[in-house]
């Protein structure tokens, strides 16, 4: 299955791995990298240069094939100091692929197109996505309000968003926001992408440091068991529904500030739940996608019946007569 996105990346598959924080480490990443995806880690998981730079080569250990991290570029003191130490990281190590989220990665594209790195911005919305297309982004990762994380602030689906972008853009468009299986990489292929990006799906696998009990909620979890919060605070983030999101909810309610909010969800707090099993006590980035998973697979296994199963399905859709 070839696509703009596997040949910009040197992929097998194209499907890749969202930068969860906390959960994207070397072992996760190369088990997808090594599978034919695009394994993508994590730098806000690491407080300084140096250590993410030994998770680069830790992972470059264990893996001869591609793979990428994620920045996140953050409004605040002392952040943009940490993004240009986190840039320096990756044109250092020679990773092939930066996507980056938050701010406008602009004035780090010089040096990043000067080391020959691929840029991919994430992007909620088609404004956003036009404006990393005219920086220079070598792609774009759109998503929709399905996804966990941060769908932003305008509430529409990939189903809109995909093609949209698609008809919008000149570089290639992955879709990220409700996709967990072969029929969600058809889907997406059909509407305009070149490819998908995977994180809630890829929580619920073998590989993922996830405590046990996670993943037996979310094989449990119906799509009606995630929840939007912090809208009060221009943030909009779909997590699991539990009492740490309820709690929020409540808080925004009453119109508490974003000093109080972020009290409740730092992300201190969640890596404690991730790796204790606390459902409750933190805010759970995760996407409606999780309604369609019902079981835990290794990742080599999954993307395996991914790839497979989207044979099946374009076989069937070739056979198809009026």
């Amino acid at each position: 299955m070839k696509t703009k996105i596997t040949e910009l990346l040197h992929i097998e598959h194209p499907i890749i791995q969202g930068g969860m924080q906390w959960l994207s480490r070397a072992e996760f990443v190369a088990s997808v990298s090594n599978a034919g995806g695009l394994g993508v880690i994590s730098a806000a998981t690491f407080p300084s240069k140096k250590e993410l730079i030994e998770e680069i080569r830790r992972t470059g250990e264990l893996t001869d094939k591609p793979f990428g991290v994620n920045i996140t570029i953050l409004p605040g003191v002392g952040q943009k100091d940490k993004a240009i130490q986190y840039f320096e990281a990756v044109i250092e190590e020679n990773v092939l692929v930066v996507e980056t989220s938050g701010r406008s990665p602009e004035s780090f594209v010089p040096e990043l197109k000067k080391a020959g790195v691929k840029l991919i911005h994430k992007v909620p919305s088609i404004r956003f996505a036009k404006k990393a297309e005219s920086i220079g982004a070598d792609a774009v990762i759109i998503v929709g309000y399905e996804c966990g994380g941060h769908p932003g602030m305008d509430d529409i689906t990939s189903l809109v968003l995909t093609p949209k972008a698609a008809d919008t853009l000149s570089i290639p468009v992955i879709s990220g926001g409700g996709f967990a299986d072969a029929r969600g990489l058809i889907a997406a292929l059909a509407l305009g992408a070149e490819g998908i990006v995977m994180g809630t799906r890829f929580l619920a696998t073998t590989d993922c440091l996830a405590h046990p009990k996670f993943k037996e909620w979310m094989i449990q979890a119906e799509e009606t068991d995630t929840v939007i919060i912090e809208r009060s605070i221009q943030n909009t983030a779909r997590v699991m529904k539990n009492v740490t999101a309820e709690k929020v909810l409540e808080m925004e309610a009453r119109r508490a500030t974003m000093e109080e909010i972020l009290k409740v969800i730092g992300s201190g707090v969640r890596r404690r739940c991730y790796i204790e099993g606390d459902l409750d006590g933190g805010t759970i980035s995760m996407g409606q996608c999780v309604g369609l998973i019902y079981d835990i697979k290794s990742i080599k296994d999954l993307i395996t019946n991914i790839i497979t199963e989207s044979e099946i399905i374009l076989d069937r859709l070739q056979n198809i007569r009026r």
